[in-house]
């Protein structure tokens, strides 16, 4: 592999290492989840449910993904040498194939979620330059390619500027959205929060309301594990937890506000009709223009900062399943900048490929929200599960309450994504398959690189029930029965 600054050929491996500090990977962590999603929170709540359904959803999410988070936490204390995050855990637990899978998932993922954030920049801007739309226009796939390219260069330069840069972003981005919830209330109107509390007549039952929700929350919190996924790069092991749970509480209660608060500008029905980002458009109905302008400047610095630091965590799953014989040997190349520049690329690619799909997509945006969300569930659920696998396994290091403790947390981890599963509903379960299946090629290539058998027995059901899913997917979409 060349070198993007020296020329010179380094097969495998970084010449240094760089070692993240326990703020560096809190705003890993908080870079990652304060992205897109929050500044199309409103639109995407109203769409689904009114106040007490939004109440619930987001306690029902907060509590889930504090769950995650602290699954995250232990999982680094008990098993400090797994190194992957999301993916060592899946295959510690369920062997190498799955493991695979989750490493894959949680990779395609994050390439998809990536390109929201490209819709979404584009989007706002379509508010001032029509050709771009709802960033779903060729213009549009255009302005987004070009900037996919350009952090791919910006990116290879090293992880330590990258992580530097996302730093100072993730500070700067996190104050729109503050002031957003600052001046919402400041315009608040009880009269149309209290309108707005069952919900609008479309919005269905309670329980339908909150399912409708449900992935919308998933997307936003994605990233709560991003320290783990960096665990190679932490000066102390301890702090892979710390950051997670720091990252957390630190963006639950701004994602909560951002939502209840709209409630109180605009009816729910007028909420769910505008364009993204929601955000902009609600502030811009309580302040005026200006306020959608002071939105939107802050949107595209944090979702700027979102996609750097998705990218980086993206290469970084790929990189380390090569390293660990997952993946084929070529994606475990890297610099002397401690980039994985083979798995960079294919991550852009992959993006750059599902960005031109959006141009065939009925809503580009929140497709590729739901997608993102569904892809990131199958390795969410692997991580818990593994959880309560080693938890009713005492070793010694708790014992009594604490065991309990931990075991229960596990447990409602596991159960919450599991319900997370049935709420993203059959359409995005088969489009997953679909995403899923031909990935197997990538295991049988390493395989092969080994010398091994492709599958055991167990391996081959497993193939076979993803390929399965997968041609059901696909008759499915050319049938018109789920459409993109």
């Amino acid at each position: 592999m060349t070198s993007s600054r020296t020329g010179t050929d380094v097969p495998e491996g970084p010449t240094t290492a760089v070692k993240m500090t326990l703020l560096t990977l809190t705003t890993m962590v908080v870079g990652s989840m304060v992205g897109a999603g929050v500044f199309s929170l409103p639109s995407r709540f109203a769409q689904e449910t009114g106040v007490a359904g939004a109440l619930i959803a987001w306690a029902i999410a907060g509590t889930g993904m504090l769950m995650l988070a602290f699954v995250f936490q232990t999982l680094a204390v008990r098993r400090p040498d797994l190194d992957a995050g999301v993916y060592a855990y899946a295959k510690a637990g369920f062997g190498e194939y799955l493991g695979f899978f989750s490493a894959f998932g949680y990779w395609a993922s994050a390439c998809v979620g990536n390109v929201t954030y490209w819709v979404l920049i584009t989007s706002t801007i379509g508010a001032v330059w029509p050709a771009l739309g709802d960033g779903d226009t060729v213009p549009a796939v255009i302005v987004s390619t070009a900037g996919l390219w350009a952090f791919y260069l910006l990116i290879r330069r090293g992880v330590k500027e990258a992580a530097a840069i996302n730093r100072v972003v993730t500070v700067a981005k996190v104050v729109p959205i503050i002031v957003f919830v600052i001046l919402a209330l400041f315009f608040f109107d009880a009269k149309v929060f209290a309108d707005n509390f069952g919900g609008a007549d479309y919005a269905g039952s309670l329980f339908n309301q909150v399912r409708g929700t449900m992935l919308a929350t998933v997307f936003v919190f994605l990233g709560v594990e991003g320290a783990s996924v960096y665990s190679r790069h932490a000066k102390r092991r301890e702090d892979i937890g710390r950051a997670t749970v720091l990252g957390f509480l630190s963006v639950f209660a701004v994602f909560a506000s951002v939502t209840i608060v709209s409630y109180g500008i605009l009816p729910m029905a007028d909420i769910a009709e505008l364009r993204q980002p929601s955000m902009a458009a609600v502030l811009e109905e309580a302040v005026g223009t200006w306020g959608q302008v002071f939105v939107s400047v802050g949107l595209i610095m944090s979702v700027l900062g979102a996609y750097l630091a998705w990218t980086l965590m993206a290469a970084e799953v790929l990189f380390v399943a090569a390293k660990d014989d997952d993946m084929p040997r070529f994606l475990r190349r890297s610099n002397p900048a401690d980039v994985p520049v083979p798995a960079l690329l294919m991550t852009t690619l992959l993006s750059q490929v599902v960005l031109i799909i959006t141009l065939f997509s009925d809503d580009a945006f929140n497709f590729a929200l739901d997608l993102t969300s569904a892809l990131s569930l199958i390795p969410f659920l692997l991580a818990a599960a593994f959880a309560v696998k080693i938890m009713v396994r005492p070793d010694g290091l708790t014992k009594g309450s604490s065991q309990r403790r931990y075991l229960v947390v596990s447990i409602v981890a596991t159960l919450y994504t599991a319900f997370l599963l049935f709420a993203a509903g059959l359409k995005f379960v088969l489009v997953s398959f679909i995403v899923y299946a031909p990935a197997t090629i990538l295991f049988a290539m390493a395989r092969r690189e080994q010398g091994r058998r492709v599958f055991s027995p167990a391996e081959l059901v497993i193939c076979a029930v993803s390929v399965a899913g997968a041609v059901i997917g696909v008759a499915a979409l050319a049938s018109g029965w789920i459409s993109l």
